[in-house]
């Protein structure tokens, strides 16, 4: 490992203090630079010379986007917070950073954290629990020397790590977490947000507290499908809040809009030039404060997942579609809507190569909507889905644009607008039949 270090403290006194100790003979880390800002703190981590990078609290601009950028050149990062004031730490940790120090705790234990820091990243947070105050970044304990891909982790016992006297991490249950299911679909208006509001509505009035998030970069339309006129922060204002470590429980309350008794709703942007708003490294940190929230939390999400942004870009680039991403590879079910007709059904096969080229872990439940003799019959777009994409149909929605026309013109859910229509009739079946599977059942997991 590399053992540079970069510091951004504004002269505090923590920062001197830790200079100066790395500067006597043995200490096992140099001091590459002592950053004025975080521009200066990015631009010294793309050289490669350092590991870790020790910065202050009060760093402006320190926020997610600067600590994904900083994960992927490779270097860790610990924050100093003041002793005074604890309520900082709690903000840092939102933000992504795992070892918080308090000013007042002297260089031994900044140096300490900073080794724990780097093999944190290299190697995952359980090797990262043994004891690094002593020994030097490269070497050291046996624990740090095995790795968590090592096979005699696995021979462990549940007290102690191998091969040491350092006792494992501690075990106990988190809390049961809600649920995140993402509606996806491909190019061609496919039903996205129809779908995902009255599934969202179906499962509110069934009595489980259900938010609804509009999470589309090119335009969501979510408040037009309760009628409401979106003036509200929504979910820009909650990514720009957990951007910077200070989006809370409380304050995503304030956000969301109050539909029903079991029903909130955090509208998205009305223009598709404000895609830039929701940032890809705060979309996590939003949905982990919406699965405390609610036990299900419903995202509509755009229908684009190219990613190459990256490639026309020789820098860090803005992704349009990594908010989309984001949702997809933190939902717990992803839910892919498609057409029941010849173009739909090429859309949809397509669409669904894409999504398991970017995530192949994902194991989308396909739900086939506009469902009408004309164009094709149940069993030939079930058929045919299986045969060109290997996957089975998990409902089909029939085409009912009477329902959906009068919902859209008033403003109302379906269960509202046409309640015996044939299409709510499938909704509120899909709804119950993916409670039934379990697959929406809080979690008592821990957070990914």
């Amino acid at each position: 490992m590399n053992p540079g270090l970069l510091t951004a403290g504004n002269g505090q006194s923590w920062e001197n203090d830790l200079v100066a100790a790395l500067d006597r003979p043995g200490s096992g880390m140099s001091v590459v630079r002592r950053c004025v800002d975080i521009a200066d703190v990015l631009t010294a981590a793309t050289t490669g010379q350092a590991s870790v990078v020790v910065v202050s609290a009060g760093l402006r601009r320190l926020d997610t986007d600067a600590l994904q950028r900083l994960a992927a050149a490779g270097v860790a990062v610990v924050g100093i917070y003041p002793a005074t004031d604890p309520r900082v730490k709690v903000r840092l940790e939102r933000i992504g950073i795992v070892h918080c120090i308090a000013d007042d705790v002297g260089a031994t234990a900044v140096l300490a954290a900073a080794r724990a820091a780097v093999l944190r990243l290299a190697t995952g947070p359980v090797a990262a629990g043994a004891d690094l105050a002593g020994g030097d970044l490269v070497g050291g304990t046996a624990v740090a020397q095995l790795g968590v891909a090592d096979p005699r982790f696995a021979l462990a016992s549940a007290d102690q790590a191998p091969e040491t006297g350092i006792p494992a991490l501690a075990r106990s249950d988190p809390p049961p977490r809600g649920r995140v299911v993402a509606i996806w679909g491909p190019v061609g208006s496919p039903g996205r947000t129809m779908l995902a509001s009255n599934l969202g509505v179906e499962w509110a009035e069934a009595g489980t507290p259900t938010l609804l998030i509009d999470a589309d970069v090119y335009g969501g339309v979510l408040a037009s499908a309760f009628g409401l006129l979106d003036e509200s922060p929504g979910l820009a204002g909650a990514c720009r809040q957990a951007a910077n470590g200070r989006l809370d429980l409380a304050e995503l309350t304030r956000l969301v809009w109050a539909i029903g008794a079991n029903l909130r709703l955090l509208t998205g942007i009305t223009r598709a030039d404000r895609w830039p708003e929701l940032r890809p490294s705060a979309i996590p940190s939003v949905l982990a404060v919406a699965r405390s929230m609610a036990p299900l939390t419903v995202v509509d999400c755009g229908f684009c997942l190219e990613a190459d942004e990256e490639i026309t870009f020789d820098t860090s680039a803005p992704r349009r579609n990594g908010a989309t991403l984001a949702v997809l590879a933190d939902a717990d079910v992803v839910v892919v809507v498609g057409t029941a007709d010849p173009p739909g059904m090429e859309r949809l096969i397509r669409g669904l190569a894409e999504l398991r080229d970017v995530l192949p872990e994902a194991r989308p439940l396909v739900v086939l909507n506009r469902l009408r003799r004309t164009a094709a019959s149940a069993d030939e777009a079930s058929s045919a889905l299986a045969r060109f994409a290997g996957l089975q149909v998990a409902a089909v929605l029939p085409e009912d644009r009477a329902a959906t026309d009068k919902a859209w013109v008033q403003g109302v859910p379906l269960s509202e607008a046409a309640p015996g229509s044939p299409l709510r009739k499938a909704v509120r079946d899909l709804a119950g039949s993916l409670s039934r599977m379990g697959a929406l059942a809080p979690t008592s997991a821990v957070p990914r």
